[in-house]
């Protein structure tokens, strides 16, 4: 039996992959110009020398970077891009810090991305958006490097970017697992499957990334599988979004109620724009039972919920700790499925945000809900847009509202009434400017209308031409 040597062992890295800092050491023989420190003290100095070169660099202005850019393009023979130069001259920089680095759907060859180099060593962006930038495998994965080794944003967008190649996602793991500054991370409009999803969602076992933003990208089945067994032990992620990815009401829907099961570190789970349907609802609801400290906010908007999954949701609301808003909005619950909820609702005591938007109810469903209103003293926000509430939903309501105090934000359509009667013209506008006037007392009398620290109502629900106090 053979064995390998430690020399040889030092050049394979997880799953036989290349160590990256031999690929680092690599690419500086070949002509990368990274100032990357001496192989014995990659590990041992590798945060202090990231920080003495950024030392270094900080003092420049973005005079200054703008022509080290121009030079560093020259030097790699490629033009200099004018939208960077732009934002460069424009930009406003404190500490060393800068807003924003734009370069969506800018093309972005090897070259171009090494030319980056300077601008990336130089400042520290908030936000670095690299979406739909064409990236291709070698400029991927040299970009990604980059602003690992500088720790050059806290935010990076590289949704739309379908041709990384194997080096540049298993670039992005690393960035993932290593980074000690990158705290959200977007890969949105790109299939997340295979190796991609091996090297990114294992990396989740040690990042440190607080926010996710996973919006179609493939991964029902085998890669939500790989990503709920990461996040079980992650204790750093708090928002996890995963709109659009054709989440079904079976396999999937019981991964994601196991995620709840095990994970209290969680505070958001968006997950709208899927298939969860009732059986899936009934899994979230069984997982939900087990959030003390963890989840927040629970995004289900349109994900074929009808009112028999009202009763799963029915047993799980009175034993609700901690989630806080809820969004069932674009779902097929109609007044029946309002008519199952409203008791549990009543004796609720920890969601302060409920949508209900296009949720096909009329004036019983609002009646149902006016109900739930005057005996409810927790609920701040309650969206209704897109609905068919008239006059006579209104006025119960209105009703109620003249007994609850604590509702600040009642969304309702702003609908010409359509009624020939002047009688009934002025009491629909009546009831609303009524409605209104509460909301706005309740806000006054709350101090703060509706604040919550992860989401307010326009981030929850999208923005909304309706009534609202706030």
């Amino acid at each position: 039996m053979t064995r390998c040597s430690d020399k040889e062992n030092e050049k394979q890295g997880d799953n036989g992959a290349e160590n990256p800092n031999e690929k680092w050491e690599k690419r500086r023989k070949g002509g990368k110009h990274v100032s990357f420190p001496p192989d014995e003290q990659i590990v041992s100095g590798f945060a202090e020398h990231r920080n003495t070169d950024r030392m270094g660099d900080s003092c420049l202005t973005l005079k200054e970077v703008m022509v080290a850019y121009q030079q560093n393009c020259s030097r790699h023979q490629v033009q200099p891009r004018s939208h960077i130069l732009q934002q460069l001259q424009q930009g406003v920089c404190v500490g060393g810090s800068v807003k924003c680095l734009d370069l969506k759907g800018e093309r972005l060859d090897h070259r171009s991305c090494e030319a980056l180099e300077v601008v990336l060593k130089s400042l520290h962006f908030d936000f670095i958006n690299l979406q739909a930038a064409q990236l291709e495998e070698n400029g991927a994965s040299s970009l990604l490097d980059m602003i690992l080794y500088y720790e050059s944003t806290t935010h990076l967008d590289i949704s739309d970017n379908s041709s990384m190649g194997t080096s540049g996602w298993r670039a992005l793991a690393h960035l993932i697992k290593q980074s000690l500054r990158l705290s959200r991370l977007d890969v949105c409009n790109m299939p997340v499957v295979d190796y991609p999803a091996q090297s990114i969602l294992k990396a989740l076992l040690t990042s440190r990334l607080t926010v996710l933003h996973l919006h179609n990208a493939q991964l029902s089945g085998m890669p939500l599988f790989t990503l709920v067994g990461a996040l079980k032990t992650n204790k750093a992620l708090q928002e996890l979004h995963l709109s659009s990815n054709l989440l079904n009401s079976y396999q999937d829907a019981l991964q994601l109620g196991d995620l709840l099961r095990y994970n209290n570190t969680l505070k958001t789970l968006e997950l709208s724009n899927n298939a969860l349907a009732d059986a899936g609802l009934e899994e979230l609801c069984d997982g939900l039972r087990w959030q003390t400290t963890g989840l927040k906010v629970l995004l289900l908007k349109n994900n074929h919920i009808t009112a028999k999954g009202m009763v799963h949701l029915a047993k799980t609301l009175p034993v609700l700790k901690v989630l806080q808003v809820l969004d069932l909005g674009e779902n097929l619950l109609g007044n029946e499925g309002i008519q199952v909820i409203r008791e549990p609702l009543m004796v609720n005591c920890s969601v302060l945000q409920l949508s209900l938007a296009q949720t096909n109810i009329t004036c019983e469903g609002a009646v149902a809900l006016a109900e739930f209103l005057a005996e409810n003293h927790h609920i701040e926000c309650l969206d209704l847009r897109k609905n068919e509430v008239k006059l006579g939903g209104l006025m119960a309501l209105c009703l109620a509202l003249r007994i609850n105090r604590s509702l600040a934000s009642l969304d309702l359509d702003h609908i010409t009434p359509q009624e020939q009667d002047e009688f009934l013209r002025e009491t629909h506008t009546r009831l609303r400017l009524e409605i209104t006037q509460r909301c706005l007392a309740n806000g006054r009398l709350s101090g703060l209308a509706v604040e919550t620290p992860e989401m307010s109502p326009s981030e929850a629900y999208g923005p909304a031409d309706s009534m609202t106090a706030t």
